[in-house]
């Protein structure tokens, strides 16, 4: 029998701070063979970049307690230290303002949280690393 290749398992940092929706994303991210991460504040997710831990993808909310995520991407563009794995927002905020202030800060996606049924993300997640 041939050896079969090893599929290297991707990392996604999900960072939330919804106890409820973090655990969903959570179960079903691993579901779909995710390895993934969890942060619930700003701070805690900015600790996990500058770690070396190689991430593949991060899952940002906007309203998290003690950094905002736009105060999380802007660290992640002034700081060259910091992991750079692409962004995806999944936010309430879905104002024209705070989609183009993403954009502005480098996030290949934004989804509001209403709008987006999670196997939609999931299956964006998934295109977007090849899965």
């Amino acid at each position: 029998m041939p050896d079969q290749p090893v599929v290297k398992q991707r990392t996604i940092l999900l960072v939330e701070d919804d106890v409820f929706l973090s655990n969903l994303l959570l179960t079903r991210l691993q579901k779909a063979g995710f390895r993934v991460v969890k942060a619930m504040t700003g701070e805690e997710a900015l600790g996990v970049l500058r770690s070396a831990e190689a991430l593949d993808l991060i899952l940002l909310d906007i309203i998290l307690p003690q950094k905002s995520g736009f105060e999380v991407l802007e660290e992640i563009q002034s700081d060259p230290n910091l992991n750079k794995a692409p962004v995806i927002i999944t936010s309430n905020l879905g104002q024209e303002t705070d989609i183009k202030r993403g954009k502005q800060l480098g996030v290949i996606s934004y989804f509001v949280k209403a709008q987006t049924p999670i196997d939609k993300l999931v299956g964006e997640i998934q295109k977007i690393l090849g899965k």
